[in-house]
């Protein structure tokens, strides 16, 4: 079971994990983006594409840490070289995870809809309709997903992390002190969330499909996956609008995304909150920031 809360503040990020003797372990790190230099992660619409591959791998080295502590201790000490080589090995498994997370993502998000949607063609030859129609298959497969993984004791935990993170951001955001009872107080709903970037990934994903027109059904699978990254640039910016603005058509439109939270965040309990409180605080001084902006 992963105990743990992951908060990133520009060039830093920490990772805060609640060990099995209710000790909580911090590990503070700079942040480096998987691209070398700077200008493609300042580029609107091609931003997008950069900062979702860095949240993956991001997501898998502060996973493999907060699993680390709950791993059965090994009793022989490593040698300097064989230290090396495990470290190698992890970066070789977390780079294939990555690349077949974006792999799984694509097939069944963007090219299982299209298969299935194929299946109403023989009622309507309308282009519209069909894609439509597979729009709502893919945010049906989307909610269906988030639904069933929900439901397993240690996916729901981490989504009480994911509620107690929200929490913590929201309290400052708010101008409250940031402790325990405040948070408790605070809303597990947040506009920037990644599971709102996912849902306008798949609303996005609607509106480019209606200019796909191939008659050729490879060539609008081939399409359909060389859009993905252009869509994820398009739903960053979304997103990024959506958290920096109350506008009440921003709001509106960011509704749904909100609600679909509902599922991949939970209420926390105070042990979480602390741990949420002790990972922002390493790597984020909400004092100032509330004072220069609130």
């Amino acid at each position: 079971m992963l105990e743990g809360i992951m908060m990133r503040n520009g060039g830093k990020y920490s990772v805060a994990v609640r060990k099995s003797d209710g000790e909580i372990a911090v590990d503070v790190q700079d942040y480096h983006s998987v691209i070398p230099w700077n200008t493609p992660l300042k580029i609107p619409f091609i931003r997008g594409i950069f900062s979702f591959i860095d949240s993956l791998v991001l997501g898998m080295k502060t996973l493999m840490y907060s699993a680390s502590f709950f791993e059965e201790e090994e009793e022989e000490i490593l040698t300097e070289k064989e230290a090396a080589k495990q470290e190698k090995q992890e970066k070789l498994f977390m780079t294939l995870t990555v690349i077949l997370a974006v792999v799984i993502a694509i097939a069944l998000f963007m090219v299982l809809p299209y298969f299935l949607s194929s299946f109403v063609e023989k009622y309507t030859r309308s282009h519209t309709a069909m894609t439509i129609f597979e729009g709502v298959i893919r945010v049906a497969i989307f909610l269906v997903y988030i639904f069933l993984i929900s439901r397993t004791k240690d996916i729901r935990r981490t989504f009480m992390y994911h509620g107690a993170e929200h929490k913590c951001i929201n309290c400052i955001e708010h101008g409250l002190e940031l402790n325990v009872e405040n948070v408790r107080k605070s809303s597990k709903q947040h506009k920037r969330c990644g599971t709102s970037f996912l849902f306008f990934v798949m609303i996005v994903s609607i509106i480019f499909c209606f200019f796909i027109t191939s008659e050729s059904q490879i060539a609008r699978v081939l399409i359909r996956i060389a859009l993905f990254p252009l869509i994820s640039g398009v739903s960053y910016e979304i997103i990024r609008l959506a958290g920096n603005s109350d506008n009440a058509l921003v709001n509106l439109l960011s509704r749904p995304g909100l609600w679909v939270q509902n599922m991949t965040t939970k209420e926390p309990d105070d042990s979480m909150i602390e741990v949420a409180i002790c990972a922002v605080e390493k790597v984020f001084d909400w004092r100032t920031w509330q004072k220069e902006n609130l």
